[in-house]
């Protein structure tokens, strides 16, 4: 059963990105300010949902959210400052786009650089803990794929329609057949070991 809040006396909101796992496009992180008794039976950490769940429930949070926001870091940016700060400076662009001011941060792992003077707390697997975490993990997902699905039609050869970016089989053999595109993230490595046949 998830919790609406982690505290009870500051405006909280929750924080989670998305695609820090990926060969390709942007990390997206988002930050959600949901109303103190929120509940909803499906919402949920969004690895554990379907798409079509997800996109369902990006409609009810967005209309029942007291405040949310969506950003996003590129490719071009994490190469520079790596994947870990990358997905810190994206949930902090969400956090300053919230059009109210949170008083205290909920975010899902384990590490986190604070942000302003607002205090936060760090809660590994709280997306499947705290329905403002799940929250964002939903949104983060869902504008990631979003993004996604419309380059994947620039580049179709890489299957990102299907997978996102994330490193399949089918990708990683894409990439050393053809090569990297404008929105690979070149700090990654491709190869695998599963790969040392190819």
């Amino acid at each position: 059963m998830l919790l609406a809040r982690y505290q009870h006396e500051l405006i909280e909101a929750g924080c989670d990105e998305a695609g820090r796992g990926c060969l390709a496009g942007p990390v997206f992180a988002a930050a959600v300010i949901l109303p103190g008794d929120f509940d909803h039976p499906l919402l949920n950490d969004s690895k554990q949902l379907t798409e079509e769940i997800r996109y369902a429930l990006r409609i009810e949070i967005e209309q029942n959210a007291l405040a949310f926001a969506v950003a996003a870091v590129d490719n071009l940016e994490i190469d520079q400052i790596n994947i870990l700060n990358a997905s810190f400076l994206a949930m902090h662009r969400a956090i300053e786009k919230l059009t109210i001011n949170p008083q205290f941060l909920i975010i899902d792992g384990n590490r986190f650089n604070k942000y302003k003077k607002i205090p936060h707390h760090c809660i590994v697997e709280g997306d499947a803990k705290y329905f403002s975490i799940a929250a964002a993990s939903i949104l983060a997902k869902t504008y990631r794929d979003d993004f996604m699905k419309q380059i994947a039609a620039e580049h179709p050869q890489y299957d990102w329609h299907s997978n996102k970016g994330y490193p399949t089989i089918r990708h990683r053999q894409a990439v050393m057949k053809m090569g990297l595109t404008p929105y690979h993230r070149r700090t990654f490595r491709v190869t695998d070991p599963q790969l040392s046949i190819f």
